[in-house]
């Protein structure tokens, strides 16, 4: 099973930043112009996307024959990638640049699983392979590699393989990070306590509905983040309008578009890990989320387009979701959910029902969260394991955790008292 580790980079002096920060300055330099190349090569007709110079001989005194490589190899995974999704019809643009000298390029390295160490422990450190030209310039050995302290608890500091790591410098919390994949044996995995099910709905504004079969209800809300997401976007929209004629973005832009970016996956990736766990601790084995298209759809609108695809970013949802439930032996199905937020759980109606913001109401008599209704509709359609459904549990974000809310929504309000509630 791979996984990856993720950690915070310390260089132990000033000399040892300045060498780390030219290792990257120049890794981006590299890439700018093999991303230059290709895409000179991809606008002429009679040249060949895949033929590129030989720049070993330029970089390897700096960064090492083995992360010139790596970059190459990554560029060539990045065309790869945008000629896939072209073919479906998905590509929204060219492989980019990372920066440029004038604004500042985003520094940026890929190291060879062979051309670097980790070492965990009281005092963790990682160990980088530099190319000769810097040793020479800073005095390190011919065997030597650049040390950096290691900051952070990595979930898996045992395993049987290490990949190729990422390195870069996050300008938003101004420090050093890694990304190290690593394969793990699936003995090590946590198994199941139970065989209970949960059903997940993806809402506009509530980004994730849960109900389990053990009769419990999680609603993580959403309105705030993506307010938040909204406006960074708008003021992207302005800063672009204040461009000169053929300039197409700035070093700002790019630190905003990182930003916006890194503020929702970080929420994401702590909302999948806290719902996972609890879970876990409910004894579920299968959780089933609905299909965007059913979302879509349903509710289309601009700015439910916007939420699903741009701030919810679904499908990169649904693989840290995996990614997560894996670590407990957990599956992942994602199965059509159509209509279940229009239908009453009492009458079975799905014409008469009205939904207004959060709440869904029906002539029957049933008024009840629209979301979690939703969810538990859901649930029911693919398993026939009911209980009666506990309080619901709503969780708000605060940049760093998701949080019991004090005022936790109720689970249904009816205007007809004899109405079942839902899940009974």
């Amino acid at each position: 099973m791979k996984r990856t580790n993720t950690f915070e980079v310390v260089p132990q002096s000033d000399e040892d930043g300045e060498l780390l920060r030219r290792v990257l300055d120049a890794s981006a330099a590299l890439w700018n112009e093999i991303t230059y190349e290709r895409r000179e090569n991809y606008a002429d007709p009679d040249s060949d996307v895949w033929e590129i110079s030989e720049y070993r001989s330029r970089y390897g005194g700096t960064l090492g024959a083995s992360t010139v490589q790596q970059i190459e190899r990554k560029n060539r995974e990045a065309w790869r990638s945008f000629f896939s999704l072209k073919k479906k019809g998905e590509a929204n643009g060219k492989p980019g640049f990372w920066g440029n000298s004038e604004d500042g390029r985003e520094l940026r390295t890929y190291i060879r699983n062979t051309s670097y160490s980790v070492e965990w422990g009281e005092y963790s450190r990682l160990e980088i392979l530099v190319g000769k030209d810097l040793k020479d310039e800073y005095g390190l050995g011919h065997r030597e590699r650049l040390r950096l302290e290691v900051r952070g608890d990595p979930n898996w500091k045992e395993y049987d393989k290490q990949g190729r790591l990422e390195l870069f410098y996050d300008e938003h919390a101004q420090t050093f990070r890694a990304f190290q994949p690593v394969t793990v044996d699936d003995s090590r995995l946590a198994q199941p306590l139970g065989s209970e099910e949960a059903a997940l709905d993806i809402g506009a504004n509530n980004l994730v509905a849960c109900t389990t079969t053990t009769g419990q209800q999680y609603l993580y809300e959403g309105r705030d983040l993506f307010e938040r997401f909204r406006e960074t976007t708008r003021e992207i929209a302005r800063l672009q309008s204040l461009l000169e004629e053929g300039r197409y973005s700035s070093h700002r832009i790019r630190r905003l578009y990182d930003r916006r970016t890194k503020r929702r996956d970080h929420a994401q990736d702590a909302l999948v890990r806290d719902l996972i766990e609890r879970l876990y601790d409910e004894g579920v084995s299968t959780v089933y989320v609905g299909a965007l298209t059913d979302v879509l759809d349903t509710h289309w609108s601009v700015e439910t387009n916007a939420k699903t695809h741009n701030f919810w970013a679904f499908r990169a949802f649904v693989n840290r979701l995996v990614c997560t439930a894996e670590e407990y032996s957990m599956s992942v199905e994602v199965r059509s959910e159509a209509w279940t937020s229009q239908t009453c759980p009492n009458c079975g109606s799905t014409e008469d029902t009205i939904r207004h913001r959060d709440t869904v109401t029906c002539p029957c008599g049933f008024e009840g969260h629209a979301d979690l209704t939703a969810s538990a509709t859901f649930l029911k359609r693919q398993t026939t394991v009911t209980r009666s459904m506990a309080r619901p549990v709503c969780l708000k974000w605060d940049d760093h955790n998701w949080s019991e809310s004090p005022r936790s929504v109720p689970n249904v309000a009816h205007t007809n008292p004899q109405v079942a509630s839902v899940g009974r």
